[in-house]
């Protein structure tokens, strides 16, 4: 793969710090840049298995995508849009892989709701979310919001509510970041072809 870097948001003071707990606010995450290593974190796929994401994504050249979750029409829309690059993608040699903080039963009640082309897999212990550097704390108003809407956010262990800046990275065999897009407000994704352009264009 050659390196090709699209970063929306660039709010690093160095490229070797990564937040390793969540940001105050969406707009101070620290995300991992092109380069840099992915780190060895646990997740848990639909069937309730922990397993280690860098060995996953060391399979093959990955899509990853982080999203709130499936209560959230936005990221629903986004994983719905990339069905339409599924084909290309897998022709290219990706895998794509969803990681939300949604707990193993609400990835598997989502999995029932619609079937997605991404391998959904659940951060609930928000390993991954600070590992990227795209964790924050969702300010008490807005968590009183969704609890009123009966959305369940994740917690960390000082029980804060912790919510991932919607991000896409594109991840080589090797572990290493080769695109990012991370965007702090999360209305704003990237759309399927600027994924899929990017992805070829590592392939080339």
């Amino acid at each position: 793969m050659r390196s090709v870097s699209f970063i929306v948001l660039l709010l690093c003071s160095s490229v070797f710090h990564v937040f390793a707990a969540p940001a105050p606010s969406a707009s101070e995450v620290r995300p991992l840049l092109e380069g840099m290593s992915v780190p060895d974190v646990k997740v848990t796929d639909t069937d309730g298995s922990p397993f280690s994401l860098k060995a996953l994504l060391m399979q093959k050249p990955s899509v990853v995508v982080f999203y709130r979750g499936g209560w959230c029409p936005y990221c629903s829309a986004q994983l719905a849009g990339l069905k339409d690059i599924e084909k290309p993608l897998t022709k290219a040699g990706y895998q794509i892989l969803a990681v939300s903080p949604q707990s193993l039963a609400q990835l598997n009640e989502q999995k029932l709701e619609e079937k997605f082309a991404a391998r959904l897999l659940s951060d609930a212990s928000l390993s991954a979310l600070n590992g990227f550097g795209i964790s924050y704390y969702v300010d008490a108003d807005t968590a009183k919001k969704y609890d009123s809407y009966n959305i369940a956010l994740t917690n960390d262990n000082s029980g804060k509510p912790v919510l991932p800046a919607p991000a896409v990275f594109i991840v080589d065999k090797q572990g290493v970041v080769q695109f990012s897009y991370v965007n702090p407000d999360y209305k704003v994704r990237p759309s399927p072809k600027l994924i899929l352009a990017a992805a070829e264009a590592l392939v080339e």
